[in-house]
């Protein structure tokens, strides 16, 4: 299988999307949540990896990123923490197989406004499948710690996190974010949204223009799409649902990696 490509742009922030194979519910149990998060913080320690925020949900992952340009971090990364937990959980379950599909998606999204609702998308996933009434009542998500940092096995960048957003202090992101959050829920925003799963970039016309030059050949044939809170980056839709055998998916076809991690 095809080594993942270097697509990321350093010095932008990514919003990865990663399913279990067939969809099936292979993250179902607490257990292989937190073994994924503890691989997670490895990732960090190992290669700089650079978090903003994350999600653990049953059958599927969201990473926010930022590429620092320090060598690949990002598809390192990657490659441990899902090739780990998935070596771990079919070992303990004498299971046979892929764990998770050999492509996972990346959009960009631009910081400022875009990342506060792309950060607030990600935070209310388990809300919007009904599993929880509120964001606080998923354990294995950014949410809390974003709301109440760790002092130790820290996951989210915290500096970087509080720059990005434009926060003049930690307090004031804090208070913020549980802003978003409550924002979102009451405004009942609780479908799925495609930017955020379905593009190559999300932000300001001048930011999608900026990525879809950058990628050069890679963006040949994608154009950008006005959206009602900004732009995004998009293609003509790929036979790609055929593939998952499901009409409703959260990753997209375009900006998709192939990897090297398939266990047996």
């Amino acid at each position: 299988m095809a080594r993942a490509k270097r697509h990321f742009i350093p010095g932008h922030i990514w919003h990865i999307t990663h399913r279990c194979h067939k969809r099936e519910y292979l993250l179902k149990f607490s257990k292989d949540r937190r073994r994924y998060l503890q691989w997670l913080y490895q990732a960090r320690k190992r290669y700089g990896l650079a978090i903003l925020n994350y999600m653990v949900t049953s059958n599927h992952i969201h990473l926010l990123v930022v590429d620092t340009g320090e060598g690949n971090a990002i598809p390192q990364s990657i490659q441990l923490v899902a090739g780990r937990t998935g070596q771990e959980y079919n070992q303990r379950k004498s299971r046979k197989g892929a764990f998770w599909e050999d492509r996972y998606h990346a959009t960009a999204v631009e910081s400022g406004e875009h990342l506060l609702r792309c950060i607030a998308y990600i935070d209310t996933n388990m809300v919007r499948a009904g599993v929880v009434d509120h964001p606080s009542m998923w354990r294995f998500s950014g949410y809390n710690e974003i709301q109440r940092p760790k002092r130790k096995n820290i996951l989210i960048d915290y500096e970087r996190l509080q720059w990005l957003v434009g926060a003049r202090s930690y307090d004031q992101l804090r208070s913020s974010h549980q802003g978003w959050i409550e924002e979102y829920l009451s405004n009942g925003a609780k479908s799925r949204e495609e930017e955020w799963t379905a593009s190559i970039a999300v932000g300001s016309m001048p930011f999608v223009d900026k990525v879809k030059s950058l990628l050069g050949f890679r963006a040949k044939g994608r154009s950008s799409k006005e959206s009602d809170e900004g732009y995004q980056l998009r293609e003509a839709p790929a036979r790609y649902n055929a593939h998952f055998g499901a009409k409703n998916v959260d990753i997209g076809p375009e900006n998709l990696h192939s990897w090297d991690v398939n266990p047996e």
